[in-house]
């Protein structure tokens, strides 16, 4: 059983997906903080990408960010220095993305993933630890000080 806080946010056309993964991922024993969107009303992603990735860096917990793509949600907070969002498709991507690029962030998208595969990824992404070492070098490369 897992345990801590995950930020996830979406726009209107990750909404249902965004229910799904807060459902499974409190089973799961961690607290979801949503910080939107609260329906299906169109919206705007950028705004849930940028409160979600600000919150991300004050605080320092994961988020899940979701869009009909994932492309949008992922374009948008990669804007944030300090953030990296990987937009997974595959279970590999979850892993590695962790492991070896400690991404902060997981984009997914409604349209695309199936809500099996997305809890599949979320679960992979927050148990997968950052390897660090060789790794820590490649990321300060990103991110210089």
């Amino acid at each position: 059983m897992s345990s801590g806080i995950v930020l996830i946010a979406s726009d209107h056309a990750g909404f249902t997906l965004k229910q799904t993964l807060c459902r499974h991922l409190t089973d799961r024993g961690w607290t979801m903080e949503d910080l939107g969107a609260y329906s299906q009303e169109s919206c705007d992603y950028p705004l849930f990408a940028n409160t979600l990735c600000q919150k991300a860096l004050r605080t320092g917990n994961k988020g899940i960010l979701i869009c009909g793509s994932g492309v949008g949600m992922s374009i948008a907070a990669n804007r944030h220095k300090g953030i990296r969002a990987a937009l997974c498709t595959h279970e590999f991507h979850a892993s590695a993305t962790r492991a070896h690029n400690d991404a902060n962030i997981l984009c997914l998208g409604e349209r695309v993933t199936a809500p099996g595969l997305a809890c599949l990824l979320a679960d992979v992404f927050l148990d997968t630890a950052f390897e660090g070492d060789r790794h820590q070098r490649r990321i300060d490369l990103i991110d210089p000080a």
